[in-house]
């Protein structure tokens, strides 16, 4: 058997690929990349050559390209790029490091028109996902060592969290919002003004759908009530990068535990990963994780448990 000649079913294709057959069936309808071929019952049936044309795909929306991405890429290159995916993997690895390093240098030397054109071409070649956690929040904890170690100046921290406050923000406020879903409040825990986590994963659950009321850092000591009351949401997220500021954060946790049982709290940042372990034992519930695969989880399953 050839090649060019059908062996593989839907089923055989999507359990090979790790693709549901209805993604395999809406990638042929609307981009067109294969045709698969029909047997006497009028079944699809995928070739050699079509596998390795989806699973190349697979691999690229893996590494954060969309789908119509990854297709126009593999068109441009007349399938060339097949014959040297392993190879193609790395060169993508190596230019979404290469243009993290280069918006870190423009805005190190405070040049915000060179920020904004490399900002421009990541989100041009990568998916907002890949953006968001893969560059970006790769980026915001080399600014954060940086700062803490003092490498670099206040200034250069305040420009870079400006700056990329306004990018993320920009995406933030022009998704569409689900009705259906509830609503969130996201803010810093007590004293913490470092935001951008926090930003990053608002933005990771306003593209699920939801209602978000934004925040960002930390406001005054009892106005967190007031929100509450006057929002009603179904989930707080809180959010504390700096240690000296983990106690209060944790403290207002059990406060807002005792007097809103109903609300589900969220907490991150990198204070919150660093806890012993004991201490996140005794928080586990509120611990939304540090990647999207765990804010996934964490978020699927309180959905499921107070539905």
């Amino acid at each position: 058997m050839t090649n060019n000649e059908g062996k593989y079913n839907i089923k055989a294709a999507s359990t090979m690929l790790g693709i549901q057959p209805g993604t395999l069936r809406a990638w042929e309808r609307r981009y067109q990349m294969i045709a698969p071929v029909r047997n006497e019952s009028g079944h699809r049936l995928y070739t050699e050559e079509h596998i390795k044309i989806l699973k190349w795909l697979s691999q690229k929306i893996n590494k954060g390209f969309t789908i119509s991405q990854a297709v126009a890429l593999l068109e441009k290159s007349n399938h060339t790029l097949l014959e040297s995916s392993d190879s193609q993997t790395d060169k993508d690895g190596d230019l979404s490091q290469q243009l993290l390093d280069q918006l870190l240098k423009a805005l190190m030397e405070f040049d915000e028109g060179q920020a904004h054109e490399i900002m421009d071409e990541i989100f041009s070649l990568f998916s907002v996902e890949k953006v968001l956690i893969d560059i970006l929040g790769t980026l915001l904890v080399k600014i954060g060592s940086q700062w803490e170690n003092g490498e670099i100046t206040s200034a250069h921290e305040h420009f870079a969290t400006a700056f990329l406050r306004s990018r993320i923000g920009m995406i933030l406020h022009g998704l569409p919002v689900n009705g259906f879903l509830p609503k969130t409040v996201s803010v810093c825990g007590p004293g913490e003004w470092h935001e951008l986590g926090l930003l990053i994963y608002t933005l990771f659950v306003r593209r699920k759908g939801f209602e978000t009321i934004y925040l960002g850092a930390s406001i005054a000591d009892g106005d967190i009530h007031v929100v509450l009351n006057e929002v009603k949401p179904k989930f707080l997220f809180l959010s504390c990068t700096l240690s000296i500021n983990l106690s209060k954060t944790l403290d207002l946790v059990t406060q807002l535990r005792n007097l809103h049982p109903n609300l589900i709290i969220g907490v991150g940042g990198s204070a919150i990963d660093r806890m012993p372990e004991a201490k996140k034992e005794a928080f586990r519930e509120n611990l939304i994780g540090s990647t999207m695969k765990d804010w996934e989880h964490w978020l699927r399953n309180h959905l499921v448990e107070k539905a």
